[in-house]
């Protein structure tokens, strides 16, 4: 069972992949596993296909949520790894109930790693007013 990071890792390539050419949510996920494990017989990362599953079964709330927050920015103007990173870290914070110091963490880590400090800082950015947001409404009396 891999870790959850690297869970993570392989939810943010499958997304990407889905972000580029728009395809079947399944048809993505199946793509990415049967390139990395060519010719080897193995199960596919359960949390990774639920990840990708859930962002993409949500974006279109992801994409508001991620838009309300992302100052000066429109969704098809980011680059397309943050954009997946950000839908990432919100179905996670929004829909999956990850403590958010793990969901943003682990999103700023994405960055580092997948794209660069400067996506990192954005990335936390817009995360943090996600999460100010999330917690404001869970507080508000209703």
């Amino acid at each position: 069972m891999p870790s959850r990071h690297k869970s993570r890792e392989r939810a943010l390539q499958i997304l990407f992949s889905w972000d580029a050419r728009r395809q079947p949510v399944d048809d993505a996920i199946n793509a990415y596993f049967d390139t990395i494990y060519s010719g080897e017989h193995t199960q596919h990362d359960a949390f990774a296909s639920a990840l990708v599953r859930g962002a993409v079964g949500h974006a279109t709330e992801l994409d508001a949520c991620i838009t309300r927050h992302a100052e000066h920015w429109r969704l098809d103007r980011m680059p397309t790894v943050d954009r997946n990173i950000l839908r990432l870290a919100v179905f996670e914070l929004t829909f999956e109930g990850t403590p958010a110091a793990v969901a943003i963490d682990e999103a700023i880590e994405l960055a580092r790693k997948f794209s660069n400090e400067e996506s990192a800082q954005f990335v936390n950015g817009v995360l943090d007013a996600v999460h100010r947001e999330l917690g404001a409404a869970r507080q508000a009396p209703g």
